[in-house]
């Protein structure tokens, strides 16, 4: 055992040595009061945890999750091929169906209330095995980290992926201190986790990670080298074993298939997926994060993970810091992946960052001078945990979350009943985020269209929802779309998150579809044929007349603001502008300091022309929350009918750098922006970072209005006015080209 200490004090650096140089009673002191604190800071990040776990099942992907445990435990059967939509119907199909059983078995004990307690328990789970064998400066980094954590542990599949990782984590840091640990649970649990979701890679590659330290640490002379080859030697078994168990599923090697699928269109999926999308690296984004209503901890962490890696290789703990850096850049590509990278950041920087209190407070002699900063320190992170956890109980208008239990506002559950109780022909036309729900709540009497798998529905399918979305609903596109598919029904979202409330007006005044259900979430439309004739007769209604919000049933502030801010963004999209403005009113009773209320008034104003009072009301949005894109592209559109061209382009550059996702479009329009104020290398330099941005299916689009003709246009023009005729001649050319329809 003597052996074994002296050769982990020598691996380590012992962040205790410094400390050994303090009297024997100060340093016993300083022993219980760390440890005082690391309970306490522990308790206010479980409890933080918990609530911010707890929340409405609101999650897009969560509800194919439940069909799928529905069909298999009603089929005995797990499928490999798509059974929910009439569009990719017999497509190939992959995904670990144990989570979907779980989650259906709890449904039906509980409910979706029992759901949301599942996703508490989850989030407070996860953060609880990062702070085993912690510090006060590891639970200090929980606390930051537990809004990362929790938007990743709401009831969907993913939260086992999140809560596993952790585990993976607690472990494989424990056998690195220590050359110890029940490394035996490494394959028992991914038993479970290769059959509850596709993120079991994420365990095998932590395991790689701290295997290839070990390895690396081979290559160190002495008893660093003694050290690593002993953990190496006593983890292979259990890792080989945790390998093996993955194949445990009912698809075998196949399952790795379902994963190489996914990274192929990784690029697609962060064009158009939220979550896929990036974590900004600019100062706009960074300094809108600050605000303690917009406070987006990651920036934080990042820094953390900056100065852990310093201290971890000045004390010789190379691979380790190396494994922190590493696990940064899945965290800023991929927001999805953020809490993995937090997770990381709290175990190896928390213990890291211990280490460097530690060497400083060695070096400050007084006792209590040192106890003082301590508690003084903490103190800062209680108040800041409990402030935190006092406003998971507020309104929170960014979100699709409430906290508590029970279903989502947004969900279109009473067009959905309407649907069923009102038999409405199929097949139903469905937009991509509802289509999940819709699987679940229709299915199996009705097929969706599109929904948040994707992957079943192939490289085309948010390109064409697009394509469907931008063009009138009487347009040849969706006559020839209705026709393949023999649509009749129509629903779409137009809850104030989604971009199809743009589109409410042109689908309400059509001819070829009739709405027949509306409500401030949601609205249905049936094709008008002869076979709906009867039914369009007796169900039409007029969106220009039709009751907002359709009922009134909601209690308390979170929920009439939702209530009445959906409502009103409906009513302004149907220009039925002093109804909005009044329902506006309305969401802001419920909730004052409302962001999206000035938004949705800005908009009014907009459209009524009165451009002052729009710009007000943007920059009233945009003081509240500096870091909402959407906000500074609207005030960017004012300021340029206002002719205020300057101010348009720094708007217009601070919503695309606040932007998690590429904005291909909105470059484009600060290129133009560019060449109208005679600045041809700015605008040069805009198109070409819009063609960088731009995925593949937009570059492939011809015609006059298609992406790649107007950067090319904008080119020539930059070209010209550069005095480049050869340059612009070239770019003419290219344009032209981009008019003729490509195969």
């Amino acid at each position: 055992m003597g052996t074994s200490n002296r050769l982990l004090a020598e691996r380590t650096g012992s962040a205790q040595r410094d400390a050994t140089a303090l009297p024997q009673h100060a340093a016993a002191s300083d022993r219980v009061l760390a440890k005082r604190l690391f309970l306490l800071l522990s308790a206010v990040a479980v409890v933080y945890a918990f609530l911010a776990g707890f929340r409405t099942v609101a999650d897009p992907d969560f509800f194919w999750q439940l069909a799928t445990g529905r069909w298999v435990a009603q089929h005995h059967h797990v499928f490999s091929v798509d059974v929910f939509s009439f569009t990719a119907a017999g497509n190939s199909w992959v995904y670990p169906a144990g989570s979907g059983l779980l989650f259906y078995t709890m449904y039906g004990l509980g409910g979706y209330a029992l759901l949301s307690w599942m996703g508490a328990f989850a989030c407070c789970g996860a953060v609880a095995l990062l702070l085993r064998r912690g510090s006060p400066a590891t639970a200090a980094l929980a606390i930051l980290a537990v809004p990362l954590i929790a938007d990743r542990t709401a009831p969907r599949a993913e939260m086992f992926t999140v809560l596993l990782f952790s585990a993976y984590l607690s472990l494989l840091w424990e056998h690195y201190q220590s050359g110890h640990a029940r490394l035996w649970l490494l394959p028992v649990l991914m038993l479970a986790w290769v059959n509850l979701h596709l993120g079991f890679v994420s365990g095998l590659a932590v395991m790689a990670a701290f295997a290839g330290i070990d390895a690396f640490e081979m290559l160190r002379p002495g008893a660093l080298r003694e050290a690593a080859w002993q953990r190496l030697r006593g983890g292979a078994p259990w890792y080989a074993a945790t390998a093996l168990a993955t194949l445990a599923n009912p698809w075998g090697w196949n399952i790795y298939a379902a994963i190489l699928r996914q990274g192929k269109v990784m690029a697609e999926h962060s064009a158009w997926i939220a979550e896929w999308g990036h974590v900004p690296l600019n100062w706009a984004a960074i300094s809108g994060s600050l605000s303690f209503s917009s406070w987006q901890p990651f920036y934080l962490l990042l820094a953390v993970v900056l100065v852990a890696a310093i201290i971890a290789i000045l004390r010789g703990n190379v691979g380790p810091a190396i494994l922190m850096l590493c696990a940064v850049y899945p965290g800023i590509r991929h927001l999805r992946l953020a809490a993995l990278t937090t997770a990381v950041i709290v175990v190896l920087g928390g213990f890291f960052v211990s280490a460097g209190i530690e060497w400083v407070a060695a070096r400050i002699p007084a006792v209590r001078t040192r106890q003082v900063l301590a508690i003084a320190a903490a103190a800062v992170f209680v108040v800041f945990g409990l402030a935190r956890s006092a406003r998971l109980s507020g309104v929170d208008e960014t979100s699709r979350w409430s906290y508590g239990a029970g279903l989502g506002w947004w969900l279109p559950e009473r067009a959905a009943d309407f649907i069923v109780s009102q038999k409405l022909p199929a097949e139903i036309y469905n937009t991509y985020i509802p289509g999940g729900y819709l699987v679940w709540k229709l299915g199996p009497k009705y097929r969706d269209y599109f929904d948040s798998r994707a992957i079943p529905f192939g490289p085309q399918a948010f390109q064409r929802e697009a394509e469907l979305l931008q063009s009138s609903p009487d347009s040849p596109v969706w006559q020839a779309e209705a026709d393949r598919y023999n649509i009749n029904t129509i629903i779409l979202p137009i809850d104030r998150f989604e971009t199809t409330l743009d589109s409410i007006r042109s689908f309400c005044s059509s001819a070829s579809w009739r709405p027949v259900y509306l409500d401030e979430v949601s609205a249905v439309l049936v094709r008008r044929t002869a076979a709906t004739e009867e039914l369009l007769r007796r169900l039409q209604i007029d969106c220009a007349t039709a009751p907002l919000p359709e009922q009134n049933s909601a209690t308390g502030a979170v929920s009439e603001f939702n209530h009445w801010a959906n409502a009103a963004g409906v009513l302004a999209a149907l220009g039925r502008n002093s109804e909005a403005l009044a329902a506006a009113d309305r969401a802001q009773q419920a909730y004052p300091q409302s962001s999206f209320v000035s938004w949705v008034r800005g908009n009014v104003y907009y459209s009524m022309g009165r451009l002052p009072e729009a710009e007000r009301e943007f920059l009233t949005a945009v003081s509240a929350k500096p870091a909402m894109p959407l906000y500074w592209f609207s005030l960017a559109t004012v300021y340029k009918h206002e002719g205020k061209i300057p101010e348009t382009i720094r708007a217009q550059r601070k919503g695309i750098d606040l932007s998690s996702m590429a904005q291909p479009a909105e470059l484009l329009k600060l290129g133009r922006l560019y060449l109208d104020t005679q600045q041809p290398k700015a605008a040069l330099a805009t198109f070409d970072e819009a063609v960088r941005n731009a995925f593949p299916e937009l570059l492939a689009v011809s015609g006059a209005r298609s992406f790649s003709f107007q950067v090319d246009e904008g080119r020539a023009a930059a070209w010209r006015a550069l005095g480049d005729a050869k340059q612009a001649a070239y770019f003419d050319q290219q344009a032209a080209q981009d008019l003729v329809p490509r195969n």
